[in-house]
């Protein structure tokens, strides 16, 4: 087991080089007076006249050999400079942090009932195949994987926040975020739900989980649609094996081999599916942060591509590239867990 992790961390710094060489490699398709807003960082430098803009692209360099190009580039990406973001009116990397928190919360709230919801459904449905309730299990399934997402976003809306007045749109409500903004209160993680506990302020708690429950469950059922239907085939397929076969003539019972044999085996698509559903969510759920006026990374490069901001378009997909690569690291990972033959091969 250890030498399959050194191999995957040996190769995990080669894919994020290849990584960097795509997006620069996109970066070239533009002139070098786009370029030069991923190198200044006050915009007033931008306002100049095309003398003064000409001299900053030979002062940096932009018309020099591209590998010399990329090595400036590579240096400053690694000193965590991505340029000034004209959308967020601040750095990239600023933005980008400055945003993180509140998709990483919600993705948070949303993989956990995703993830164990769809494998315990999808397990259940599989042993009771052909029967009502694998039939039930699979209109669900069926009917939200195919719902669009700002559909059931403005459904709930409609419903809860239109009609009840129950769980409202947005991350804080006024009197929420005051107090948030106060100095009695410390952030420490800018987990809103996380800081609350620590600070040990259930109003604060509460109302951040009332403007989670409805994009949760937004994004929640239509995920969990997904990991339940891959989970039954899976699940259905493994309990046709010779294995499962062997454990039941031994006399072991039916939920030890259901358990123990079928689903160990049937996680494998699973922990794929599951794990670039993650780095999806943490990328930024774009539809479902406008919908519910969440401020996030999808909403940020929603602006930034409509607006034409480049800095932060290159450093939204290199922060996205980025969180895949590692995602697919843990997920060879967990392949190795679930299934020791991958550590041999």
């Amino acid at each position: 087991m250890t030498t399959y992790v050194l191999r995957r961390l040996i190769m995990l710094p080669i894919v994020l080089i290849g990584v960097t060489l795509l997006i620069f490699a996109l970066l070239q398709l533009l002139s070098p007076f786009s370029r030069l807003a991923m190198f200044v960082t006050d915009p007033n430098q931008l306002k100049q006249g095309p003398e003064q803009l000409q001299e900053m692209v030979e002062a940096l360099g932009l018309d020099d050999p591209v590998w010399m190009q990329y090595g400036r580039w590579l240096n400053q990406v690694l000193h965590g400079d991505l340029g000034w973001s004209e959308s967020g009116r601040q750095p990239v990397v600023t933005a980008i942090l400055s945003r993180l928190p509140g998709t990483l919360e919600l993705a948070l709230f949303a993989v956990i009932p995703v993830i164990f919801g769809g494998i315990w459904l999808g397990k259940i449905t599989a042993v009771h195949q052909n029967k009502p309730l694998d039939h039930v299990g699979r209109v669900v399934a069926i009917v939200g994987w195919s719902f669009p997402t700002f559909v059931l976003g403005l459904l709930a809306l409609f419903v809860f926040y239109g009609i009840l007045d129950w769980f409202p749109p947005g991350r804080l409500s006024i009197a929420a975020a005051r107090i948030v903004n106060s100095d009695a209160f410390t952030s420490y993680t800018k987990l809103l739900t996380i800081d609350a506990l620590l600070n040990g302020n259930w109003f604060v708690l509460g109302d951040a989980l009332r403007h989670l429950i409805m994009p949760v469950i937004t994004l929640a059922y239509l995920s969990w649609a997904l990991i339940m239907r891959v989970m039954r085939s899976s699940m259905l397929e493994s309990m046709r094996q010779d294995y499962v076969t062997t454990a039941r003539a031994k006399g072991q019972t039916e939920r030890i081999v259901i358990n123990k044999h079928a689903r160990r085996n049937a996680l494998l698509p699973v922990t794929t599916i599951a794990g670039t559903m993650f780095a999806g969510l943490m990328s930024g759920v774009v539809i479902t942060e406008t919908v519910f006026n969440r401020p996030g990374l999808g909403r940020f490069a929603a602006s930034a591509a409509t607006q034409l901001d480049i800095p932060s378009v290159l450093g939204f997909a290199l922060f996205n590239g980025i969180l895949f690569v590692v995602m697919n690291l843990i997920v060879d990972l967990l392949y190795a867990y679930f299934d020791p033959r991958v550590r041999l091969e």
